[in-house]
């Protein structure tokens, strides 16, 4: 037990006990929430050269080496029912392809585009660190190599309210993952960072492994990250509805950030602006790019991120040795906090149905069911805009190794008169 106890972070957890709990969380002061400065889906003929102009530089970077990928996997896949990493629930349409091998196809077709090595790191957790590790080993890390890099999320104990540890068998203490920004952290600690600094990288782009529709290191989102000189760069959707609950991109006090819903009045979250449409519209979907000179200022004198408590019920050992649920105090960081520490920021706008369709739960809202439907709307989309005819009800599911974007599988398509008329899979080795 003094083993396993030396391995955490125990002066931390005590020293955010006190903070959080004895004195209670302070009082916020008045909170003045406005909409911020946000890069739109560009319209005008000025706005979409200005795209085209950050796409270039973003290419640019991927070319000389500048951008590394960060995939953010430390979860298991219990709430989808599934026993095992998350990153490794099968989750394409047709060929059943895990989120882990989506990501991974895409940082090679990136390589490939590009004639580099693309860094893919993986973050995974105390839980599920050797699984993963394996279950890329079994598969040859999908011809990635050496390009892979794992590290393993922190973990905090879980205290009861009154500051106890709670044992969750004879020998060790019940630990929570210390959160997603907690990646900065290890990532910082694991010697990763000054890794990829020495090797002339510069940007980190960050995104969760339960979005297979994310645009991994999307050159348009790098190249306004650059023309920012941003030091942190944030994704958002629209909001579908104004009761959808998520996290804003906006000014509180006149600093960009996430505001959480739960800091709205209700009346404020739910506003129409003069047009009628929502006024706080710019839902967070926990995609970055963010600087690794950055990251390294975070935690060059402690980790600068605060910590949130939660209390949930937990299972522990009791005084008679015997399993009792209590409540357990969590402290987690979250990654959009290192927004309002940052000099520099920007924010681009991204097309919900192009970029966001989370795998969260069984069924019903972000399950695999709507992410499947998601991948397969996105791709018949991509062969209707680019002239293929596609037959009622034929799926089509496309692999990056055969087109990133739809303007690559424009490009393979052009001038061909072309129908699908069943099913179709596309990859690296189809011809049409």
């Amino acid at each position: 037990m003094l083993r396993e106890a030396r391995k955490l972070d125990l002066p931390l957890v005590f020293k955010l006990w006190r903070a959080h709990f004895r004195k209670q969380d302070p009082q916020k002061g008045p909170q003045k929430i406005e909409p911020a400065s946000i890069i739109g889906i560009p319209e005008t003929a000025e706005e979409i050269q200005r795209r085209e102009k950050a796409r270039l530089l973003g290419e640019s970077l991927i070319r000389k080496g500048e951008v590394a990928v960060l995939i953010v996997a430390g979860g298991q896949g219990s709430r989808l029912g599934f026993d095992g990493p998350k990153g490794s629930f099968p989750i394409s349409p047709l060929m059943k392809k895990t989120l882990f091998q989506v990501f991974a196809e895409a940082a090679k077709a990136l390589s490939l585009r590009h004639k580099v090595d693309l860094p893919l790191v993986i973050m995974t957790s105390k839980e599920n660190e050797e699984e993963t590790k394996r279950f890329f080993k079994q598969n040859q890390s999908w011809g990635l190599g050496s390009q892979v890099h794992f590290f393993s999320q922190g973990m905090l104990p879980t205290l009861t309210p009154d500051g106890k540890l709670i044992r969750s068998d004879e020998t060790h203490f019940l630990v929570n993952p210390d959160g997603h920004g907690g990646s900065l952290k290890a990532f910082y600690e694991s010697g990763l960072l000054q890794k990829l600094r020495s090797e002339g990288y510069t940007q980190l782009f960050y995104c969760q492994v339960d979005n297979p529709i994310a645009k991994i290191a999307d050159p348009v989102f790098l190249g306004y990250h650059r023309m920012a000189e941003a030091e942190i760069s944030t994704k958002v959707v629209r909001r579908q509805n104004p009761d959808e609950k998520v996290g804003i991109y906006g000014l509180l006090n006149g600093k960009p950030g996430i505001v959480e819903y739960s800091d709205f009045s209700p009346d404020e979250y739910r506003a129409a602006d003069e047009k009628g449409k929502i006024r706080h519209w710019a839902g967070n979907i926990a995609v970055h790019v963010i600087s690794l000179s950055f990251i390294e200022r975070l935690n060059r004198n402690g980790f600068a991120l605060p910590y949130h408590r939660a209390i949930k019920d937990v299972e522990g050992i009791g005084k008679g040795g015997k399993t009792e649920r209590t409540k357990g105090l969590k402290f987690e960081s979250f990654v959009f906090d290192a927004i309002p520490l940052a000099e520099q920021t920007s924010c681009m706008e991204v097309a919900r149905e192009e970029e966001f369709s989370p795998v969260k739960n069984k069924e019903g809202m972000d399950s695999a069911e709507t992410a499947q439907k998601a991948m397969l709307d996105l791709h018949r989309r991509w062969l209707q805009e680019a002239g293929v005819e596609v037959a009622p009800g034929a799926k089509v599911e496309i692999s990056p190794l055969f087109a990133l974007d739809k303007e690559e599988l424009g490009k393979k398509v052009q001038g061909k008169r072309l129908k699908v008329k069943e099913d179709l899979y596309l990859d690296e080795t189809s011809k049409f």
